[in-house]
């Protein structure tokens, strides 16, 4: 046991020199000043606008609407005949529909025709007759007063000539309306009369309506400001609004389509701006063999305007608030600044910046997160890509 106790405390003895060392050291560490290290800025990817030329659009929203739509009625008074389109059928110019009993206006042209032929034979007795009395008031055989009966019974006959022609062809008029036919190639709707249904006389009978499709119109408005836009621009090439007619595109989308499909030209501007609303009706005509567009429909409108330079940054870099739209820079001290901007059309990717950015400026587009306006952040300069060649939004 005694000898356990000695080999303990030899050990104790030999271990003391290097703990009593590792206090010392210990407690000189102590007395050292503290000191915090801050960390790197952070690192963002940052890049300059692109600078292109793009092509502006006004965008506006409108509604499609039939060139022509008119009711079919009834002209004449009589039974319906016969019904000769199916209940939606598109139709071309000229193809009969309906028809009303036409035997009775047969009739009255027949009589008519007939009562014309007894005008002229009656004209050319009352003709000779007047040639007869010239001749022989000539030779002092007739007197002055036959001479002038036989005058006016040819005048008379001249004019009962006219008259039974008038009836004549009032009556070849009558005869024409007992067959309804479509004014232009368009969609006939459903009918509203029967077979054998009276129709015509003292009441307006409407038969059905035809709606032309194609081509069809798409009407929109203008805000003032675009008009504005636009006259400026007129004013600097020299055009004016009666050179745009027919010349200038315009394109139209629905709800479900993607981007404008649909291609027209404007073929109307209203002279003057509505006070109310402050804007411009614009007309464009669309071709419309496909149908694509109906009548009534809802209708995204977009006008291309002269081509011009823009500065484009990517959309991801646009951010917004209470404020409005913004977009985060870096100077050249590395200090993060928000800019304030006004933008336009989307292309692409790429957001098209009207106001509020210099080309020469480095926009943040990506780490925003860690990018806060006012403090330091170490910049990585990316190359920006090219913009898309279409606008794809809108403001």
């Amino acid at each position: 046991m005694r000898r356990v106790l000695k080999h303990l405390l030899r050990a104790a003895a030999a271990r003391l020199p290097l703990l009593c060392a590792g206090m010392l050291t210990l407690l000189a560490a102590c007395g050292q000043e503290n000191r915090f290290v801050a960390p790197p800025p952070p690192k963002v990817i940052v890049q300059l606008p692109v600078q292109q030329t793009v092509t502006p659009y006004l965008e506006a929203t409108g509604n499609a609407a039939s060139v022509n739509t008119i009711k079919l009625l009834a002209r004449v008074q009589g039974y319906v005949q016969e019904i000769k389109y199916q209940d939606g059928a598109a139709v071309k110019r000229g193809t009969p529909l309906f028809v009303i009993e036409p035997e009775p206006y047969k009739v009255q042209l027949e009589q008519a025709q007939a009562a014309e032929q007894g005008a002229k034979a009656t004209l050319i007795n009352a003709e000779a007759e007047f040639t007869r009395q010239q001749g022989l008031q000539s030779k002092d055989v007739s007197t002055q007063a036959n001479l002038d009966r036989a005058r006016a019974a040819r005048d008379t006959a001249r004019a009962s000539v006219l008259q039974a022609q008038a009836a004549t062809q009032t009556a070849e008029i009558n005869l024409g309306y007992t067959t309804v036919s479509a004014p232009f190639d368009g969609v006939v709707t459903a009918r509203k009369v029967s077979v054998g249904e009276l129709v015509g006389g003292d009441h307006t009978s409407e038969l059905a309506t035809i709606v032309q499709l194609d081509p069809i119109w798409v009407w929109f408005n203008l805000s003032e400001r675009d008009v504005q836009r636009v006259r400026t621009q007129m004013a600097q090439s020299g055009v004016t609004f009666a050179d745009l007619v027919n010349k200038v595109p315009v394109e139209a989308g629905l709800q479900t389509d993607t981007g404008y499909p649909h291609r027209g030209v404007l073929d109307y501007a209203a002279p003057e701006v509505n006070q109310s609303t402050g804007t411009l009706q614009v007309r464009g005509i669309f071709e419309n063999a496909k149908r694509g567009l109906l009548p009534g429909y809802f209708v995204r409108v977009r006008v291309p305007l002269r081509p011009e330079q823009a500065l484009l940054v990517p959309e991801i870099a646009v951010g917004s608030d209470q404020a409005g739209r913004y977009v985060l820079t870096v100077n050249a001290d590395g200090i993060v600044e928000q800019r304030r901007v006004q933008l336009g059309q989307t292309t692409g990717e790429m957001r098209v910046v009207e106001n509020g950015l210099k080309p020469d400026e480095r926009v943040i587009v990506s780490g925003i997160l860690d990018a806060v306006p006012g403090q330091k952040v170490d910049p990585q300069l990316q190359t920006p890509k090219s913009a898309a060649a279409e606008p794809t939004g809108s403001k």
